[in-house]
């Protein structure tokens, strides 16, 4: 098999595996990890060769850009006591713990190397995370701070990683110096992120076609991701200032295309590159498992102290951080509140693609051409933290949810959803009194309208109605049901001619596509 097969194949696991998670329960990202595992014990399926500063580059940025434009600035204003409880403090707290932990197991290696070590498995994974909880329907502020966290969490690290190696590689460090790089790669990082924001908005108002525009926006991270970190500042943070403020300058309200194809598109790259992501670190485990030769099970009780020393220390941390956030929340919904949620929040820190890209980066040597210290054993130590938290932990946390009781959020967001829906509807309705005022319509048509947003509303909120309006609201509901799938019987019938009159001898493809394009938006619409 070539590596070009073994990547088609992986592609392919990532659109199997998403209906054989639902269908067993698993997390898909679990069943990736499983799966390259099994593949990477196959002899006859070669190693993956991908070169390690490669891997954050051309992973995260899509991820990351795929997750923040989901999000807002003012939705992270309200998580601020989230972000800096979990992506900073805990990050810094469980990179000094590891650090200590593992230069008392191995005493000759240098401080840098194990504080390098601390870093790249402190920052819990933000897909892994949001695709276990979102499967699982645990509260949606309990998914919003694991994506605050998931976001912000690999900015700290990586920082720290990058200056704990830079002293390992050259035996110098400088506290004076690492603050001012800490500092000076958030600077540069905010700067270019905001600039490239902008320059996205602007190109993507001259191009007309919403596929052009997409295809700008996919462009944008990854130049987020290397501007950024060429001019020494942090790549992932830039991506996440760009998608948060492109976020909050969406399109025009009534560019239904953009929308459409936009969220289609980045849906699917999450999909794929989460497959690869996650299939490529079980792949990877056969080039760990040569670098250590026969020396790995020496190593077992090394990982085992580390992985004890994260799991720990983020419950540890998660206790007093939620009753911090708890007595200064005055009721507010931007933090866990409740020890169970506090319980879930702490199993929902399962490392990946950060832990395993930045372990693989690692360089060999140092600058006076010796190996860098302790590297075999740190990429080892870094692989059986994450394969830890992916399969142990990510396979038992729907089950600790549902012992929990905290499924049950799944509802109050569904109800959520009918709210904001009933909201939009009433805007219509309030819009269409204005109009009837100032276009003089004809009464035929006003009340033809009326009626149809009224069956909107029935079918979306119909408690709402008051008692008298209940029975008539309960017509209207079925009323919209009927005609909604008669309507929906006619739609059906206009594809089929056109997907016909497509495939007659000499048909023009692009007229029948543009036919059927609108016809599909009527469909959604209905």
């Amino acid at each position: 098999m070539t590596q070009l097969s073994l990547l088609f194949v992986v592609l392919l696991a990532s659109v199997v595996t998403i209906p054989l998670a639902r269908r067993t329960g698993v997390p898909q990202p679990v069943l990736m990890t499983v799966i390259g595992l099994v593949m990477a014990l196959v002899p006859q399926i070669p190693n993956v060769k991908v070169e390690p500063e490669l891997i954050l580059p051309l992973v995260l940025p899509p991820l990351i850009f795929a997750v923040a434009r989901r999000s807002s600035v003012r939705y992270f204003k309200a998580n601020i006591r989230s972000i800096l409880l979990l992506a900073v403090a805990l990050v810094v707290v469980t990179t000094t713990a590891v650090a200590g932990v593992f230069h008392w197991l191995v005493p000759a290696l240098p401080v840098a190397a194990a504080v390098a070590l601390g870093a790249l498995v402190s920052p819990p994974d933000p897909v892994a995370a949001v695709a276990v909880a979102g499967s699982i329907g645990l509260p949606r502020r309990l998914v919003a701070v694991l994506e605050s966290e998931g976001l912000f969490n690999d900015v700290t690290a990586i920082v720290i990683y990058s200056l704990a190696i830079e002293a390992v590689v050259s035996g110098d460090f400088s506290p004076t110096h690492a603050a001012l790089r800490f500092v000076l790669s958030a600077v540069v990082a905010v700067i270019v992120g905001i600039a490239l924001g902008w320059l996205n908005t602007k190109l993507a108002g001259m191009l007309a076609d919403p596929t052009q525009q997409v295809a700008l926006n996919l462009l944008v991270p990854f130049a987020a991701y290397v501007l950024a970190e060429a001019a020494h500042g942090s790549g992932v943070l830039a991506v996440v200032v760009c998608a948060l403020y492109l976020a909050d300058r969406a399109a025009d309200a009534d560019e239904v295309a953009y929308r459409l194809v936009g969220n289609a598109f980045w849906e699917i790259v999450e999909i794929l590159i989460t497959g690869v992501a996650f299939g490529l670190i079980g792949l990877e485990l056969a080039t760990v498992l040569a670098d250590v030769r026969g020396s790995w099970r020496g190593m077992l009780g090394d990982t085992a102290w580390v992985i004890a020393t994260v799991v720990l220390v983020r419950l540890i941390w998660l206790l007093p951080a939620a009753w911090i956030s708890r007595r200064v929340s005055h009721g507010e919904e931007d933090t866990p509140i409740s020890w169970r949620e506090t319980v879930v929040l702490w199993w929902s820190g399962m490392r990946g693609v950060a832990t395993v890209a930045l372990a693989l980066g690692i360089p060999l040597l140092l600058n006076d051409g010796r190996d860098f210290p302790g590297r075999s054993e740190i990429v080892f130590v870094a692989f059986g933290v994450v394969l830890f938290t992916l399969l142990v932990q990510g396979l038992t946390l729907p089950a600790l949810a549902r012992l929990l009781s905290l499924d049950a959020g799944h509802d109050r967001h569904e109800q959520a959803v009918r709210e904001m829906w009933w909201r939009a509807a009433r805007a219509g309705l309030h819009r269409l009194a204005e109009l009837e005022e100032e276009r003089r319509l004809p009464p035929e048509i006003t009340e033809r309208l009326r009626e149809r947003q009224h069956d909107r509303l029935a079918r979306l909120c119909p408690e709402k109605y008051e008692q008298e309006e209940a029975a008539e609201s309960q017509l209207r509901l079925s009323q919209w049901r009927a005609a909604a799938e008669v309507e929906q019987e006619m739609i059906a019938a206009s594809r089929r001619e056109v997907l016909a009159a497509r495939g007659e001898v000499g048909a023009d493809p692009e007229i029948a596509d543009r036919v059927m394009r609108g016809l599909d938006l009527r469909s959604r619409s209905t």
